[in-house]
């Protein structure tokens, strides 16, 4: 995991086609050669493209990234490089929630360590993983800036503060309960 991010704005979601997730890879490839007519010959193109992709799939697989690279003339490692270079971005799928446990100095002394040991034995992944239900991915972060709070998780935009181990699976079942109420409400 690397401690840069992305400093681009992220595009919406209407932008993204992150509804697009029921098409065939065929379609979303169409999708994303759109999406990379619009911007060829842009300066700066890349990492937007790259959003825009990561949204239609959800994370960026090799097809996505051999197809950028020739779309805008970009040699393959340049853009596998920013790729590597930002967090943001992800080469395998991730859940539909993304868990982050804060790892900085403040977190760490106050048992944000624990905290992720806890989190990697209930959602049986390592950092870097995604649940084979794809609903959790989980990764470690340097800092959310709630130092007084610590030890801090977020899960997706919500900080969870003061975290204890043994109210992990109380946090994380409110994830998927949400999950459940909304799969009974399709039926």
């Amino acid at each position: 995991m690397n401690g840069s991010s992305a400093t681009t704005e992220k595009p919406s979601a209407a932008a993204t086609g992150c509804c697009e997730a029921q098409a065939s890879e065929e379609e979303l490839l169409v999708r994303l050669d759109e999406i990379i007519d619009e911007y060829r010959g842009k300066p700066g193109a890349l990492i937007p493209v790259l959003q825009i992709a990561q949204g239609i799939f959800g994370y960026l697989p090799e097809t996505a990234l051999k197809r950028i690279s020739l779309g805008l003339g970009k040699s393959y490692s340049e853009v596998a490089g920013v790729v590597g270079f930002y967090s943001f971005f992800s080469t395998v799928p991730r859940g539909k929630h993304l868990v982050r446990v804060c790892l900085g100095t403040a977190c760490y002394v106050r048992g944000g360590k624990r905290v992720l040991d806890n989190l990697k034995q209930e959602l049986k992944i390592d950092v870097g993983g995604t649940t084979e239900d794809r609903l959790f991915s989980l990764e470690v972060a340097r800092c959310f800036g709630a130092c007084g709070l610590a030890p801090t998780i977020m899960i997706d935009d919500e900080v969870h503060q003061r975290v204890k181990p043994q109210r992990i699976r109380a946090i994380l079942d409110h994830y998927r309960n949400s999950e459940d109420a909304v799969k009974e409400a399709a039926v």
